[in-house]
């Protein structure tokens, strides 16, 4: 082990201990020779004694002040004013303050160092130092082989060390799954922050990762169609290396497998539509009684395609005692029953515009279909050595020539819900442990804090709500990636273990949610507030972006308290350091 005293005293030091401090907070005097140095954001540390042992502490600084004790007098500042500077004391009387947030504490236990907590406050004139990528790695050495960079110290040089264990026990394991969530708004740089953590996940042959992409973001990636130009990650080439199988399915590829479904879709469709049945109380019973008899003639759910299974929901219809069902007024029901026979003579015509759109979803006659239960399940293969990257596609792009909207998806989003809830518990009840991570994009869409009014909607919030409540303990964790983080369902948030935090958090009710969040530490937020807009920037190459992370995701971060990274600017920084390549 790296003599740590050596590095110490080699180390830049930019001030000393400062009154009033607290464990929470400790004061810094800036030196003279550092009062011009970029400070704010950069990780410091120090050493001191503690029970007889040698500690070091580290944490970013936070804020900067001034401080000119002659130039606070009325009398002077008055002057000031007039003659714009004094010459014995504008500028030479300036005194500089740092705040510094502890995160870390190492005790020195002469053969390792071991985490620790900062149980008192050192004496004041004990020597703040930058510090440097030798010295974290040396506090670092026993964990080398788990660490993991998403870029480097908000504003600094070294790179920002962080961990992400699978969910599982022995090495590298955290022994339990837990919530992570991504938010930031358009632009921030979170999708691609989004990525980066999948494969830090991905690097686990163990460990599955299931991803549920409504808009297409991370299938266009796989496919290669996404967009080069910027921080283009080649997620197949990286899987491959890592002996990551991938398994992409489209909307095209899905089978559709319950009777409740179709009963749902095909109240979304205009089948009913035009037969004079509006979408309200009649259309859902007549949906239901269809489906249901339907089901009772044994009329299988992958053939509803065919024009026979067309011709027996017609028979259906044309019952006297269903028609009596749907409709009581007798007007209604010669008006359905006309509209009846005009789908009898132009039946092909009806079956091919109306009915096959809907029965295609739940059709098996379609060249390498699977149901949704048969994604999960692969996803969920606890006996393969080499578990895969599982991604749902149900972005309108892959929909084409099917019958697809919003509502569709919300209940196709609510299958897949119920099924890896129902498959996880299933799990569970035989003593196995999921070790899977589920990644969402567009997570306030799908559970925002409002009660949505459309009730498939709001299915799918409660389903989503009740699913990041119980399945942690079956070993299954959730990736949440929002645009907003006030809008996003309470109970989602009080269950997240780990925050990254992008631009465009800093007004209004989202800087309320955040300040909530952060526990109200007035010098984190400070240093939120400072981030800058990477679309300000005045060429790609020199955008930043930048990030405040909140739990436990990082070793120097014991207490979760906020810590600050500015991304990687370039995949090729992203992989070397990461030993992608």
């Amino acid at each position: 082990m790296k003599n740590i005293e050596k590095l110490l005293d080699n180390a830049e030091r930019i001030g000393t201990i400062g009154s009033p401090s607290s464990t929470s907070e400790l004061s810094i005097d800036i030196l003279g020779t550092a009062v011009d140095k970029k400070l704010v954001g950069e990780l410091a540390f120090f050493g001191f004694n503690q029970d007889g042992k040698k500690h070091y502490a580290l944490g970013q600084i936070t804020e900067i002040q001034l401080r000119n004790a002659w130039l606070e007098d009325p009398t002077m500042r008055s002057l000031a004013r007039q003659k714009g500077q004094i010459s014995q004391i504008s500028g030479r009387q300036d005194t500089h303050l740092g705040q510094m947030t502890v995160s870390a504490v190492f005790s020195d236990e002469g053969d390792r160092f071991e985490p620790s907590i900062l149980g008192t406050v050192p004496a004041t004139g004990t020597y703040i130092n930058l510090a440097t990528e030798e010295i974290i790695n040396t506090f670092l050495e026993e964990y080398k082989d788990e660490i993991f960079y998403l870029g480097h110290v908000y504003g600094s040089r070294p790179k920002l060390p962080l961990w992400f264990k699978h969910f599982g026990s022995g090495p590298h394991g955290a022994g339990e799954a837990y919530h992570l969530g991504i938010f930031g708004k358009t632009g921030s740089g979170k999708s691609v922050l989004a990525k980066m953590i999948m494969l830090a996940y991905a690097r686990y042959p163990q460990m599955a990762i299931f991803v549920i992409d409504p808009q297409g973001e991370f299938a266009k990636d796989i496919r290669g169609h996404g967009n080069k130009d910027g921080f283009y990650l080649n997620l197949p080439a990286i899987f491959k290396n890592l002996n990551k199988p991938i398994i992409v399915k489209r909307i095209k590829d899905l089978v559709l497998d319950t009777w409740d479904l179709f009963s749902e879709i095909l109240y979304e469709s205009s089948f009913f539509e035009k037969l004079s049945v509006s979408k309200g109380e009649n259309r859902r019973i007549a949906c239901k009684i269809l489906s249901e008899k339907l089901e009772k003639k044994k009329v299988k759910l992958g053939e509803l395609d065919n024009i026979e299974a067309f011709e027996k929901a017609l028979e259906i219809l044309n019952d006297e005692n269903v028609q009596k069902i749907i409709y009581r007024s007798e007007t209604s029901r010669n008006r359905f029953i006309s509209l009846l026979q005009e789908a009898y003579k132009n039946k092909e015509e009806f079956f091919s515009s109306y009915w096959k759109p809907v029965a295609e979803l739940f059709s098996k006659s379609r060249s390498g279909v699977v149901t949704i239960n048969q994604v999960v399940s692969e996803a969920f293969n606890l006996d393969s050595q080499k578990r895969p990257v599982v991604i749902v596609d149900l972005s309108k792009e892959t929909s084409e020539g099917m019958f697809w909207n919003e509502t569709i998806q919300s209940l196709v989003i609510k299958r897949l819900l119920d099924a890896l809830t129902w498959s996880a518990e299933s799990a569970y009840k035989q003593n196995k442990f999921l070790n899977t991570l589920v990644i969402l994009d567009e997570a306030h869409r799908l559970a925002p804090r409002e009660k949505y009014e459309n009730e498939h909607q709001e299915s799918v919030r409660i389903s989503l709500i009740d699913a990041v409540r119980t399945t942690r303990k079956y070993g299954l964790g959730w990736m949440f990636i929002s645009q907003t983080l006030s809008s996003l369902h309470r109970e989602i948030i009080n269950q997240l273990r780990i925050f990254f935090f992008g631009f465009g958090l800093a007004l209004g009710t989202e800087f309320q949610a955040l300040r909530e969040i952060v526990g109200g530490d007035i010098n984190a937020l400070k240093l939120y507030q400072s981030f800058r807009d990477p679309h300000s920037s005045f060429d790609i190459s020199s955008r930043q972006y930048t990030f405040m992370t909140v739990g436990p995701v990082s070793p120097l971060s014991f207490a979760g308290s906020p810590l600050f990274f500015t991304a990687f600017n370039t995949p090729e920084d992203f992989l070397r350091e990461n030993h992608f390549i």
